[in-house]
């Protein structure tokens, strides 16, 4: 029996540019339209002078108002603190047509950190 190929069936963007960030950030805006799910992978790198980040997600209907995702629309594997050199999934179960990751400095200097979003488009084979 042949593996189900995984590669036609997803397309990646870009969520938060790779950088370090030193204040509260929120990331691009994500369309999903004409998509069956979509996620958001956070990686977190260096972490310096003890910043304490958190992540969530927003929505929007029309990508200008930007409100924050109910948890029972979200899912997570994210504490409430991120940590240094690891990574994380957050799942947006919502139905606005947009998303965005945000990430909130509440504490400390600063971190590196980059996301990308992870949608299942409902058109395949994704080109």
């Amino acid at each position: 029996m042949a593996l189900r190929d995984f590669y036609s069936n997803y397309a990646v963007r870009t969520a938060l540019l790779p950088a370090s960030y030193a204040a509260t950030t929120n990331g691009i805006a994500v369309d999903v339209k004409d998509c069956k799910s979509a996620a958001i992978h956070l990686s977190v790198g260096v972490i310096t002078g003890a910043a304490s980040f958190s992540a969530k997600l927003q929505e929007s209907a029309d990508n200008a108002t930007w409100n924050d995702v109910p948890a029972a629309q979200m899912q997570s594997d994210a504490p409430a603190v991120l940590v240094a050199s690891f990574s994380y999934r957050l799942g947006y179960l919502g139905g606005k047509r947009y998303f965005r990751p945000v990430l909130t400095l509440a504490s400390g200097t600063s971190a590196i950190m980059g996301a990308n979003a992870v949608v299942e488009p409902l058109i395949r084979p994704v080109p």
